[in-house]
């Protein structure tokens, strides 16, 4: 039994011997298993503070008591002992409870009580203040009665008496439950030589393992269903133990509470169950359809051949970007890692601009998804204030827009099966990349609200321009890689200019094994592909004119020639650049010659000449006119 005791509780059972002061953070409000035999029935999932009273009654001790701001002193699981510390402190005890404000001046504080118990040496006392984090509004931000509060719950410890028991000696315990250390003022626990602080986690993989492994299992499932699936599943026990593993695997991170909350859902449904895993994924995600199970393999064999429709030229970028989809589609993603739940997959889109990074990630949400809005993209520019992380997770607490929550985590939140993209990475500021670290690490990220957003579903793509140049010694910046380079030398060169820039200039290795060997290059758009390019742009011109307008355009041989020597004369814009000037040579003054001629829709256009040398561009179109219904 001793192996599947918490660490924390392991912990409470050394330091309560010792030390006076206890502080215990973190997950303090999740309810827990309590592992031995006492006053509470063993295995029983109960609240922290039933934990602890029943846990300090099996130790001894005569006292148990919690105090709250809202209420003052109380015990609502055994009143007889609220009754003896009220005779003990010389207090009267009103509707269940010993009133006592946190601050304040006079004797029957809440902090002058606590004082007055730990000092006695009549009766061994606990004495739980709940919810401490809510007694001040910051540490930086307390007053003098704050400041005299603490100072006084500080005395207490330091003067607890040790009280003798028929079980022994117990000394007066002061425990504080609060969120987060950083609650309480810092020179409360900093250094103090009477005071531990306990550190309350999520159940771990060896105790979510032990709930979905022991007598708690039956309970996941219907009766009936139970009844009926089991027999199977004894015969097959390689499957039922494949089953187990993937719930521990999914469910990392979740409290107690949230994993009683998961059988009680699975339950109530009614789910056969082989179906268990997918009760976890209506559970955290809200929608009882994975889009990831749902993926024709079909479709995903002709994927290549549907992102060379869109993105041109970058045939090693679009193989290296397949390779991990692949590895998230058949659940490869991952397995060398000892977290099961990372993203789906990373990426780190690099090189040109205008080379396609940002048009192969809504590509590829439209592929994965149905639908390119499917691919949410922030621009990291505007990210870059120390601050920024607020915007991007959540404020916290107190803090202003702390009510809307974080875009990011927001975004999740509504889409969990997305593409998140991050445009110009570099630009974000250094406490947004500590954020990441633990979103590439697990998976997952508390907002501001306390809420847990899972990006395990997710494939996240940076996207940057990092490598295209370097600094030298007197830090002027001189192009790292050009045109008339070899696509492996540009490769080479912008991979491990990255590698310096994460290591070096930026000193944060870490980040960059986050992402692995999942950096992709992107290389220049050469001739042949800013032809292929300048094509389909073209082709998308005349479709949507004839699908929108009725308008049928044309451009003869020798037209679309001189269009081609003067959009792709320079390439070193990428495919944004042809854009830029299509735009400029074709749309603005085919758009000014229609709004001329006074021709909205309806109509056969031959575009027979562009006409460059005169700013703004022309062109010279012939109408043909209609015959009957054919043109």
């Amino acid at each position: 039994m001793e192996a599947l005791i918490s660490k924390w509780h392991r912990e409470l059972e050394l330091f309560s011997a010792i030390r006076p002061l206890l502080i215990l953070e973190g997950n303090v409000l999740d309810q827990y298993r309590y592992p031995v035999a006492g006053s509470i029935g063993e295995d029983e999932l109960v609240p922290l503070p039933r934990y602890l009273h029943g846990y300090f009654t099996d130790q001894g001790y005569d006292q148990v008591v919690f105090y709250s701001n809202l209420v003052g002193f109380m015990n609502p699981y055994q009143p007889d002992m609220l009754a003896r510390f009220a005779a003990c402190c010389g207090q009267k005890t009103e509707n269940g409870a010993i009133p006592a404000e946190f601050k304040g001046n006079g004797a029957s504080t809440a902090p002058n009580l606590v004082r007055r118990m730990m000092l006695q040496q009549d009766r061994a006392t606990v004495i739980i203040m709940e919810l401490a984090s809510h007694y001040i509004t910051t540490p930086e931000r307390m007053d003098q009665q704050d400041v005299n509060a603490f100072n006084l719950l500080s005395q207490a410890a330091l003067s607890a008496s040790i009280v003798r028991t028929p079980w022994g000696r117990r000394q007066n315990l002061l425990i504080l439950l609060v969120h987060k250390l950083n609650d309480l003022p810092a020179w409360f626990y900093l250094n103090n030589p009477v005071c531990r602080t306990i550190t309350l986690e999520a159940p771990d993989r060896e105790e979510r393992r032990r709930l979905i492994s022991g007598p708690a299992f039956p309970t996941f499932f219907d009766s009936a269903v139970y009844r009926t699936d089991m027999p199977w599943y004894e015969a097959h026990p390689q499957d039922l133990e494949k089953l187990r593993e993937r719930f521990v695997a999914l469910t990392e991170g979740m409290t107690f509470t949230e994993l009683d909350a998961l059988r009680r859902l699975s339950r109530q449904m009614g789910s056969p169950m082989r179906e268990l895993n997918s009760v976890v994924d209506l559970y955290k995600y809200g929608i009882s359809e994975n889009p990831w199970e749902n993926l024709s393999m079909e479709s995903l064999r002709h994927a290549r051949q549907d992102l060379e429709k869109r993105v041109k030229g970058q045939d090693s970028a679009l193989e290296r970007t397949l390779d991990v989809v692949r590895r998230a589609v058949t659940g490869m993603n991952g397995l060398s890692s000892s977290s099961t739940s990372k993203p789906k997959g990373v990426l780190f889109f690099a090189g040109p601009t205008g080379t396609g990074k940002t048009e192969t990630a809504k590509a590829l949400a439209e592929k994965l998804f149905g639908d390119e809005s499917a691919c949410i993209r922030f621009d990291m520019s505007e990210y870059g204030q120390s601050h920024s992380d607020q915007k991007l997770m959540g404020a916290p607490p107190g803090y202003v827009g702390y009510e809307s929550g974080g875009q990011l985590t927001n975004a999740v939140k509504k889409n969990p099966f997305s593409i998140l993209l991050f445009d110009e990475i570099e630009k974000a500021h250094p406490t947004i990349l500590d954020k990441f670290l633990q979103i590439l690490e697990d998976g997952r990220l508390t907002d501001g609200q306390g809420n847990t957003v899972y990006f395990s579903e997710c494939i996240i793509i940076f996207t940057s321009n990092l490598g295209m140049y370097v600094k030298d010694a007197l830090g002027q910046r001189h192009p790292n890689v050009t045109m008339d380079m070899s696509y492996d030398e540009v490769e080479k060169r912008i991979r491990d200019a990255i590698g310096d820039y994460f290591k070096l200039e930026l000193g944060r290795p870490e980040i960059l094994n986050r992402i692995g060997e999942n950096i992709v290059v992107f290389d220049y758009i050469r001739q042949a592909s800013g032809e292929a390019i300048l094509k389909a742009q073209i082709s998308k011109i005349i479709s949507r004119l004839w699908e929108q307008k009725k308008i049928q355009l044309e451009i003869p041989e020798d037209s679309y020639a001189q269009l081609r020597e003067t959009a792709l004369s320079d390439l070193s814009n990428g495919g944004r650049g042809i854009g830029n000037q299509v735009e400029a040579l074709l749309i603005n003054p085919l758009s000014r010659w229609l709004f001329e001629h006074e021709i909205l829709s309806d109509a056969h256009v031959v575009l027979e000449n562009f006409i460059t040398a005169e700013k703004p561009a022309r062109v010279e179109c012939r109408l043909e006119e209609k015959a009957g219904d054919a043109w």
